[in-house]
């Protein structure tokens, strides 16, 4: 766990810098950014184009997986399991609430999450921090077996030796994608619609979020679980291990005083999870407004807000199965371009530090070192590329 944001760091860095040079302005005043821009625009001749459409094609169809589906299953099974909440109402409440909120556009969203992810944070964070300050004599041996369970036989029964590393680095991988989303290109995404004086800038900050969520809360997390024991607690029900959904919860409420730990989790896990509903719908129609339109966007919304409900009633490993897979054809077009333009990303870097290495320049500053490089006057512009008036929108 800690050794994984080291390569993810690497792979959101590149993304976000691309994004808002690749952007376009819309008629409400919103800019559209991304992989499913700046492939094409970045990798010319077929293979661009192939890229970014494949891009826009497996975004939209992960969005549903990653970004809503996962997200109401895991509200709906913590709800039942603290408050004895039926899936269905938990379902039919997050698909109200959604609809209310996607119909407003991108405005209320920002407004929305901008509220929910710091109170989600600040709550989640103190409660493990409490936990892990009363086990703190644990915390050694608990990294300790976090490493030797990764490739040990607990991690995988039976088979040869070289399958119990393959799968754990498979299943690595995949929550690492799902911790901090890097390489995927949804950053990218969010980061073309961001307020900034240069896209190096926005570049650097997109990978801040990889330290917070995955060294600071996935961590401690992982800690909690590990220094409470729950991650050995077996189901009394099925005589299994506890669900992964269910642990953190059980956890928690071990480790506080009390019994309103899973209160915690709980009600973090639903502003947590509903922001990522709310920030995924607008990754989805941005790319289904790249593939058919400005037209699609309110249905899209619509059908994606139905979906929810449909997330918190299924059984949780056919949503992880579907999300798993997505998120991996999702990042497949994205980290293939990645690589093309690293060449280009490193140049751009390179040439805003050399000029402002701490990050201090002004807005003056920087036009005046950048006034007569290529690009530039087009991307302060907010340039067609990527707008709706050069892929068919109305």
């Amino acid at each position: 766990m800690p050794g994984r944001p080291v390569a993810h760091n690497q792979n959101r860095a590149p993304g976000a810098p691309r994004a808002p040079p690749s952007r376009g302005p819309h008629p409400p005043g919103e800019k559209s950014g991304g992989p499913q821009y700046y492939l094409e625009r970045g990798i010319r001749g077929p293979l661009g184009k192939v890229l970014g459409l494949s891009f826009a094609i497996f975004a939209v169809i992960a969005s549903f997986g990653i970004g809503n589906m996962t997200q109401g299953n895991s509200i709906s099974s913590n709800m039942e399991n603290s408050w004895n909440v039926p899936v269905w109402v938990t379902g039919l409440v997050l698909t109200v609430l959604s609809m209310v909120v996607l119909v407003g556009g991108i405005k209320s969203i920002g407004r929305v999450t901008a509220r929910l992810v710091p109170v989600m944070i600040i709550f989640y964070v103190a409660g493990a921090i409490y936990i892990l300050l009363a086990n703190v004599t644990q915390i050694p041996a608990a990294f300790g077996q976090i490493f030797s369970e990764a490739f040990t036989g607990t991690s995988a029964v039976g088979g040869f030796a070289g399958s119990v590393i393959i799968i754990a680095v498979q299943f690595g991988v995949a929550r690492g994608i799902f911790s901090n989303e890097s390489g995927m290109g949804s950053a990218a995404i969010a980061a073309a619609a961001a307020q900034t004086t240069h896209p190096v800038r926005q570049g650097l900050v997109s990978m801040t979020q990889t330290f917070i969520d995955t060294i600071i809360v996935v961590s401690c997390t992982g800690l909690v679980i590990v220094t409470t024991g729950v991650w050995k607690q077996i189901d009394p029900e099925t005589g299994e291990q506890i669900s992964a959904a269910l642990m953190t919860g059980e956890a928690f409420t071990k480790g506080l005083p009390g019994e309103w730990g899973h209160w915690i989790v709980t009600i973090g896990l639903v502003l947590f999870a509903f922001s990522t509903i709310l920030g995924w719908s607008y990754y989805g129609d941005r790319n289904i407004e790249r593939l058919l339109g400005r037209r699609a966007v309110m249905p899209f919304r619509v059908l994606f807000s139905l979906v929810v409900f449909v997330g918190c009633t299924v059984q949780l490993g056919v949503v992880w199965a579907f999300s798993d897979v997505m998120n991996g054809l999702m990042a497949l077009p994205n980290l293939v371009g990645l690589l093309v333009l690293s060449g280009l990303v490193v140049r751009e870097t390179r040439y805003y530090l050399k000029h402002d290495p701490k990050l201090e320049a002004t807005k003056e500053e920087i036009e005046a070192f950048m006034k007569d490089q290529p690009g530039w006057e087009q991307w302060k512009s907010g340039d067609v590329i990527g707008s709706t008036q050069n892929y068919g929108g109305t």
